[in-house]
């Protein structure tokens, strides 16, 4: 076996913590392996904003500490599951000592002196913080790519976008530049850049991860969510992540998994959805290969046909809420696409977003009802396949115009309204672009996703495969 596929970057998150539990490696040696492979891919992907190096060896040799000297005394056993694994943070959630500038050159000089509970509970379990990675400014946009870094590239075509907006962490864990990496998923932020970059992900359940700082606390569009190379990895980030919290109202749904054989559907575009027709090419094989593996495939969808509208009306407002007051000190200073995205709440009303929100909540019981009938929903991760990142945002697909530049997002962002978790898988085909495919359950059902996932991986082939660029 090659040097290469014996390197310690090359190993998964729970090989590389069996490894280090057992005292083959210490946190230090995992993490300049790390630093190293950052080193050596990063200039020509530009994954990070920050590469924390220094803080992530001095937390490497506290944790080896706890081990005894250098890894291999007698001390106490590892802190948690994920003692000495590096794990890359998305830029926009805070690191408490690390810089998060959220994208924005308004924030490069950011250090906060608390973590979000997420990042928290990630070192609580022994993580090591390796560095932030890239987004585009607040997390909005198709490229990331901010006036600090970027545009991250594609490592299957250095030309193509990695997906936004967390692009940054998908090439991270693509690449072996992190085994695990944090993500944020409000239309497909999580699992459009896994799909582009060829990784699984997790877009959880809301809540699942509790978010006690979040302004709007009742709210579910946005959550925390996982990427890593396969499924096992990111039900062990997961995992660490996870568990209610009181101050999010939220956060109190338990595992609801029974255990039982998953009734299998799956629909290329929700009725509703702009899917190109590489797109829907893609998918078919994915089914195929789907049913072949785990049974019959129904093809169902519920009606969706005002999905599009009522996630363009929530989205603006709660963007504006946010973000208002900053467009009006700073609107020069931000990026064109944060403009668009902050002005298009503007003039909202009240009655505006109440109906929004009623036909929100009739959207979520129709996919109650259809999930009586089936356990899993199969469906594209994305609208389109990556494109250039010269190319800026999708404006057209097959050749006509979208209506607005969140359109290639329908098949994630009618998921993300009725807050259902979501497994993304690769396909994992030898050659070509990567190509992701979403496995959606009922709320509290992460479980059966990831016995699926696990299935899936060892009788379909839907799994990772290292870029050659």
């Amino acid at each position: 076996m090659s040097e290469q596929n014996n390197a310690v970057w090359r190993n998964s998150a729970a090989g590389l913590a069996a490894r280090l539990a057992r005292r083959e490696l210490s946190a230090r040696d995992a993490v300049e392996a790390h630093l190293a492979r950052i080193a050596a891919t990063e200039p020509a992907l530009s994954a990070f904003i920050t590469v924390a190096a220094d803080a992530a060896l001095a937390r490497a040799d506290a944790l080896d500490a706890t081990l005894g000297a250098g890894g291999t005394g007698s001390g106490a056993g590892p802190v948690g599951p994920l003692h000495g694994v590096p794990v890359a943070i998305k830029d926009l959630t805070d690191t408490a000592g690390i810089r998060t500038t959220q994208g924005s050159a308004l924030h490069a000089d950011h250090v906060p002196t608390t973590s979000d509970l997420a990042v928290a509970r990630i070192e609580a379990a022994g993580g090591i913080v390796i560095g932030k990675t890239n987004t585009p400014e607040f997390g909005f946009g198709a490229i990331c790519h901010n006036r600090l870094a970027g545009p991250t590239r594609n490592p299957f075509d250095p030309a193509l976008t990695s997906g936004g907006s967390s692009g940054g962490s998908a090439v991270a864990v693509a690449t072996g530049m992190a085994p695990l990496a944090h993500g944020t998923d409000f239309g497909g932020s999580v699992r459009v850049p896994a799909s582009f970059c060829g990784v699984a992900s997790i877009r959880p359940t809301p809540g699942l991860i509790p978010a006690p700082g979040r302004a709007l606390g009742w709210d579910t569009l946005a959550t925390h969510g996982v990427l890593a190379r396969d499924t096992a990895d990111c039900a062990l980030l997961l995992g660490a992540m996870a568990g209610a919290d009181l101050r999010d109202p939220t956060s109190l749904l338990g595992d609801r998994d029974d255990g039982s054989a998953s009734r299998l559907a799956a629909t290329p575009d929700f009725g509703a959805a702009v899917v190109s027709q590489a797109v829907r090419a893609r998918f078919a094989e994915a089914v195929d290969r789907l049913e072949r593996a785990a049974g019959p495939v129904a093809r169902r969808h519920p009606d969706c046909g005002d999905a599009m509208a009522i996630f363009r009306t929530l989205r603006a407002a709660q963007i504006r809420h946010a973000y208002g007051p900053l467009l009006a000190r700073h609107g020069d200073r931000l990026t064109d696409t944060v403009r668009w995205n902050i002005e298009a709440g503007a003039g909202l009303t009240a009655d505006a977003y109440l109906d929004a929100q009623a036909a929100r909540t009739a959207l979520y019981r129709r996919f109650v009802t259809l999930f009586t009938e089936i356990d899993v929903l199969a469906a594209p991760a994305c609208g389109v396949l990556p494109w250039p990142n010269a190319d800026g945002e999708v404006t057209t697909i097959d050749g006509r115009p979208v209506e607005t530049i969140l359109d290639y997002l329908g098949v994630t962002a009618i998921v993300t309204l009725i807050g259902f978790p979501v497994l993304t898988l690769p396909m994992g085909d030898a050659e070509g672009l990567p190509f992701g495919v979403q496995l959606i359950a009922r709320p509290g059902e992460e479980r059966r996703l990831i016995r699926l996932g696990q299935r899936l991986e060892r009788e379909a082939g839907f799994v990772h495969r290292w870029p050659t660029t």
